[in-house]
């Protein structure tokens, strides 16, 4: 039997504790560690959004946690930058959760 692939989350600003919430539930329920991937999400004066990926997300298989509430058009592109983001970080694949 292969072995299971651990899957590695990220979160933009929108809603950390679902995020936080979500991989504790994941590790619970499928006895592995299941944790947040170490990032920033900021903005520049002028509102233009900023992601660093602090950690080796290569060949990773990643998901996504970013609710589009309220102001969605904000949230969405912060989920759209950090896609882009993980795919310069050559992640293997990059799945978008949007609660």
């Amino acid at each position: 039997m292969p072995a299971m692939i651990e899957p590695k989350l990220i979160s933009g600003n929108a809603n950390k504790p679902l995020a936080k919430a979500i991989a504790r539930r994941m590790s619970l329920h499928r006895g592995m560690s299941v944790n947040l991937v170490e990032a920033r999400v900021e903005r520049f004066n002028d509102q233009e959004i900023f992601v660093e990926v602090y950690e080796n997300v290569r060949g990773e298989d990643m998901y996504i946690i970013q609710p589009t509430s309220n102001p969605a058009n904000d949230n969405l592109m912060e989920l759209l930058i950090i896609a882009d983001a993980l795919k310069r970080s050559s992640a293997a694949r990059i799945t978008a959760v949007i609660p």
